[in-house]
Parts: structure tokens; sequence; C-alpha cells
């Protein structure tokens, strides 16, 4: 669709991200590296410049990043119902980890009870358990304990289980396998000896059929295959990490570049 205001918006991309888009894209960027005013009145998008005073309607967003305060930004996003990369609506049900993980294991073929803490609240386990916390997808904010722990915040439980943690990263219809790792029982992409592995069939139909049910553009699925071949859904990333990885960085760049052209 033609552009009506030869202009976008980029929201939280990185400064080598912005520089290799600006080179491919020839209109207007307005580019905010934290979350932007906005408004949306009849059904145009109105955002604040890059510097100086005032708004300005841009056709579309590409949003990358989680704030502590994006909610209401990604609501009024997803309220203006313009081109937006990825998806608010989507992006909606998964920003509160809580409630996405709820939506997710309703979807999963590889779910798992889960308990649930209130905050200030005690609980008493005999076995190796893990609980999580917060809206963070960073490995922070969980705690592994057995017996007497009392949560500071609103947490989910779950068996701690041995094995091997995985994500399956897709990017459109681009997809990767990536082993994480970690010096203990928690692990992540970050990590040198993190890497690419063989795509296993099943966790990635089960993250596609993930991925479509919430209408998302971009996922990240955490899994752990345990040593007697088990799988199990830990967590789904909104805003999976995309610069961990060159290749996954350039798959994210072509996408976005693609979609915004």
């Amino acid at each position: 669709m033609k552009q009506k205001y030869n202009r976008i918006a980029l929201v939280g991309i990185e400064q080598e991200e912005y520089d290799s888009i600006k080179a491919q894209y020839h209109g207007h960027i307005i580019w905010h590296q934290s979350i932007p005013k906005i408004v949306v009145k009849d059904e145009v998008l109105y955002m604040e410049k890059s510097n100086g005073i005032g708004m300005l309607p841009v056709d579309k967003v590409v949003y990358y990043g989680i704030y502590d305060n994006d909610f209401d930004f990604i609501s009024g996003l997803a309220i203006w119902k313009g081109d937006c990369y990825p998806n608010p609506a989507a992006m909606l049900e998964c920003r509160f980890k809580i409630p996405c993980l709820v939506k997710a294991l309703s979807l999963s073929r590889f779910s798992s009870p889960r308990g649930f803490v209130s905050a200030g609240a005690s609980v008493n386990t005999t076995n190796d358990t893990v609980a999580k916390w917060g809206n963070w997808h960073c490995g922070e904010n969980k705690h592994r304990f057995t017996g007497e722990w009392e949560s500071e915040f609103a947490a989910t439980i779950e068996p701690y289980y041995e094995g091997e943690a995985v994500r399956i990263m897709m990017i459109g219809d681009t997809y990767w396998q990536i082993k994480l790792e970690g010096d203990d029982w928690l692990k992540s992409i970050h990590p040198d000896n993190a890497g690419f592995m063989p795509v296993d069939d099943d966790l990635l139909a089960d993250t596609l059929h993930i991925k479509e049910a919430l209408k998302m553009d971009m996922i990240g699925n955490d899994y752990i295959v345990a040593k007697d071949g088990s799988k199990y859904l830990l967590e789904v990333n909104h805003i999976p990490n995309i610069t961990r990885f060159e290749e996954v960085r350039q798959v994210y760049l072509s996408t976005v570049i693609e979609w915004i052209n």
C-alpha cells in the first residue's frame, strides 16, 4: 500500500540496525530508543519527533525491545490498527509473562502443570522447584528451592526439569533451534558456547502452532528436553533477541526492510 506520509517510526532499534534500515528506506524516519509519546486520532498515528517539539503522522512502525513502561504504548499501537511490525495485538497477549504462559500452555503439546503463589505467601515443597516472576525474559527473576519459600512477588512454580535447554526461534517463516547454555542451572542464549543445533520437528511444529494461534510475526519458545526424551515448554518470548547471532540479525533486517518497502 502506498505510504501517505512517507514517514516510518523505529522504536527500540539499536544504532547498527537503524543504520541498515535507513540505508534502504528513502522516506523520513522518526527514531526513538525509548518509549515515545503517541496520539491516535481519526485512525492516524502521531508520534513525537526524534528531536524538537511536536508530533508527526507515521505510516508504519517497527518496534523492538522490552521496556518497563511499554504495555500502554503497545496498547496504543494495537488500537491504531495500522502497519506495525511485529503485530501489536499479539505482543499484548505475550507482554505479561504469566498470562502469556497460561495462553501458551493451553496451546502447546508440551505443557506441564504449574503452581502459583501470591506475593507475600509461603509455599512448601518436597521436590526441586523453580519459581518465576516479573515480566522480563532475561533469565532473571527465577529462584530454585526445596522446602519452605516465601515469595516477594506473584510467581509461578514448576518442577525443576533436568535436561537440555533449547530455543526454537522464528522470524516470519525462517527458523532455528538454539542450544541455551550457562554456568549453572540458569540457561540463556548469551554464553559464548550457546549456538545453533539441528531442529527438533516436534518442537518446531509446537512453536509454529503457538505463533499462528497468537498471530505473532516472530517468536522464541524455550523448552527443556529431558534425558528420557520428555519435552516441556518453559516460556514464550514475544521479542526474542535478534542481535546475539549475526545470521538471525540479517534475517530480521531483511524481513523488516522488505516489510517497510
